[in-house]
């Protein structure tokens, strides 16, 4: 008989061909899925090419992703996406996504089926865990384990504890998934799921649907995780049902499995979170928050760009203007997103107040383009880091917000919340 085993265990197992693993164990595994973007994937190319292979090991499992500074910025940008266009004719990638078919990553790959529950995945960046809301295994790996990875279809790992969070009743209006984990990394610090399975259940979490599931998912990293799964529902089999373009398995932690430490969350008392800079644990309840004054407001990214995160930005500026001294920028996070934006009529809600509306990227992100900050500028956005300099100049300052705080702060001219509003 296996030991009780966590999800992640589970998945670790399985793809490693053994009836069980436990924490600390180092194992070789078959990886179900490769991801890499237009910033990641040159170096993995590179390194790909150091092997001496003439061809990847499944150009169905790879995933290539120009996601970053595309539209090309500039030339250094257009000549790093001709790498990632290139290598993908060369080895006939399937599932590479050209400007205007692609999206930011992690919010295209779960939308188009790509990844589903049970796979195994790492990419060449940090929120790879998004995955994980779908009951996979999903991480972040450096670009020469990726390029390994084309190659071979295989990566080691070392088999990591797993932390649980329970969240359990009900959240208050107006509270979502992205403040449900800005306030456990507040909780726990960036540090305190240090490579570290995050696995999060409990009442709360089951009423949630997939795009505020995936926000969750997403900052597991935020909190020095090397995954954050949410176990499979009749939520999580709707979304993928129909969807997928494999058949899926399902990973169930046992009731016995053991975890490093075990976090029970009342849900009520959690309420909308504002990460002050200059990292993602500093957070405060956005009602303190409001004698901050901000030049910028960026909604979108892998963290909140879906369409439900839209729809909550829409409800507060609708009818409203930005503030006069406020920029807003909208970025859907998929071309799919976008449409469906046009179809409700979220496009004309964005217009109307002033707002900036911009095809899929990650640009102001990661102080790419699209959103650069001056010296001293301060932003509000629903993207997942607010390192020093992470949008632009060093001086400059990110907070972290839900979409609708991030609407409420970019109509009010300072940090608020929906309510300032009436």
């Amino acid at each position: 008989m296996p030991r009780p085993m966590t999800m992640a265990e589970k998945i670790l197992a399985a793809h490693a061909g053994l009836d069980e693993v436990e924490p600390g164990q180092l194992i070789e595994c078959d990886l179900d899925l490769v991801l890499s973007n237009d910033v990641t994937a040159p170096i993995a190319v590179k390194e790909f090419r150091k092997i001496g292979v003439e061809k990847v090991f499944d150009p169905e499992k790879i995933a290539l992703v120009p996601d970053h500074y595309v539209p090309n910025k500039d030339i250094k940008s257009a000549e790093q996406a001709k790498i990632v266009r290139d290598f993908a004719r060369e080895q006939g990638i399937t599932h590479y996504y050209e400007v205007g078919c692609m999206g930011v990553e992690h919010a295209l790959l779960p939308e188009q089926g790509v990844v589903g529950a049970g796979d195994l995945i790492i990419g060449a960046d940090s929120h790879t865990c998004t995955y994980g809301a779908l009951g996979a295994f999903a991480t972040g790996v450096g670009s020469t384990d990726a390029g390994v990875g084309y190659a071979t279809g295989k990566a080691w790992f070392k088999v990591p504890e797993s932390l649980l969070f329970k969240i359990e009743g009900e959240l208050a209006p107006g509270v979502t998934g992205k403040d449900v984990i800005l306030h456990i990394i507040g909780m726990i610090g960036v540090d305190g799921a240090l490579y570290q399975a995050m696995e999060f259940t409990g009442s709360a979490i089951r009423t949630m649907g997939m795009d505020e599931r995936m926000s969750i998912s997403n900052m597991a990293i935020e909190a020095g995780g090397k995954a954050g799964l949410i176990e499979v529902d009749d939520v999580t089999r709707a979304y993928m049902d129909g969807r997928t373009e494999r058949p899926y398995t399902e990973y169930h932690s046992d009731p016995d499995a053991m975890y490093a430490k075990v976090y029970e969350i009342d849900a009520a008392s959690i309420v909308p979170t504002v990460s002050f800079p200059h990292l993602p644990s500093n957070t405060r309840p956005a009602a303190e928050a409001r004698d901050i004054k901000i030049d910028q407001a960026v909604i979108g990214s892998c963290t909140n760009g879906r369409i439900v995160d839209m729809r909550q930005a829409a409800d507060v500026l609708r009818g409203r203007k930005i503030h006069p001294d406020v920029r807003c920028i909208v970025i859907p996070a998929t071309q799919a997103v976008y449409r469906q934006c046009m179809e409700e009529g979220l496009m004309d809600v964005f217009l109307d107040a002033n707002c900036a509306v911009s095809t899929p990227t990650c640009g102001p992100c990661l102080g790419g383009y699209m959103g650069i900050l001056a010296a001293g500028e301060r932003a509000i956005a629903t993207t997942n880091r607010n390192f020093v300099g992470r949008m632009g100049d060093p001086t400059s300052e990110v907070y972290l917000s839900s979409p609708a705080i991030a609407a409420a702060s970019a109509v009010l001219g300072h940090i608020g919340l929906p309510e300032d509003l009436d």
